[in-house]
């Protein structure tokens, strides 16, 4: 009998075309936001990022579906990722809101521009601590996905473009949505990826109904149901949270005995 170890075939060193085009998408997406941010169509920069939200969920689904998936493209996905929901939201906040509140004065300015590179830095924090965390949980993110954090901060600054005078407050709130939501990205809360969803299992009828209602939402007006359905979800993650918290002090809370 032949001892002689038996050659493996070499790996494909080709790149999957379907699902790096999606990725492709995803980065062109979020460059033309960037774009349009500094056109001034706030609107079409919006609809750009919730586009790369879209591209984004299709590349990895597709890849898995089709077993293509690669360390190219995981790299490639991160990339895109750094550019469509890190850099693209904190330069369209940056172009929204810094030129009108540095009339406020110079503090205010520079207040501005910071909160827009603080969002930025933590969406690349975000992004290199997923990437080095292969073994966590799959049915939970920790920190906020950089995706939903991108979906906050488009949804109000979409929101906020019809403001014709949004004033100081408004400014402020614009700034301060950007800031907690790059916190959010770096915190240490749970938030459910809904990977375990069975899109082909039955669900129940409540379920079944939300679902057209969030799509009249978003016909109807999109920025608002955009916002609250994002802000929601980044919402839970504190407030799981602090309901935890709150559960086992009640459980560690000694029980007193008859008088």
């Amino acid at each position: 009998m032949s001892t002689e170890p038996t050659l493996s075939k070499p790996r494909s060193r080709g790149v999957y075309l379907l699902p790096n085009l999606l990725t492709t998408g995803a980065l062109f997406s979020g460059f033309y936001a960037i774009v349009a941010a500094v056109d001034g169509n706030f609107e079409r920069a919006g609809i750009a990022i919730f586009a790369a939200m879209l591209f984004d969920t299709l590349d990895g689904r597709v890849a898995r579906l089709t077993s293509t998936e690669s360390a190219f493209g995981k790299e490639y996905d991160s990339l895109a990722d750094m550019v469509s929901f890190g850099v693209a939201p904190a330069l369209v906040t940056y172009q929204w809101g810094v030129e009108r509140i540095s009339e406020y004065g110079r503090v205010w300015g520079r207040v501005g521009w910071l909160a827009a590179f603080f969002y930025c830095v933590c969406a690349a924090l975000r992004l290199a601590r997923f990437n080095t965390r292969a073994a966590q949980d799959k049915r939970f993110f920790e920190g906020l996905p950089s995706p939903s954090a991108a979906g906050i901060v488009s949804a109000f600054i979409w929101s906020a473009s019809e403001w014709h005078e949004p004033g100081l407050p408004g400014l402020v709130i614009a700034f301060l949505v950007t800031a907690c939501a790059g916190a959010l990205m770096v915190s240490s809360f749970s938030y459910n990826s809904f990977k375990q969803f069975n899109l082909e299992g039955p669900v129940k009828f409540a379920t079944f109904i939300i679902v057209p209602l969030i799509f009249v939402g978003v016909a109807v007006y999109p920025p608002t149901t955009l916002l609250v359905i994002f802000g929601g979800y980044a919402a839970a993650g504190p407030i799981t949270w602090l309901y935890r918290r709150f559960r086992r002090s009640q459980r560690a809370a000694p029980v007193d005995g008859p008088g």
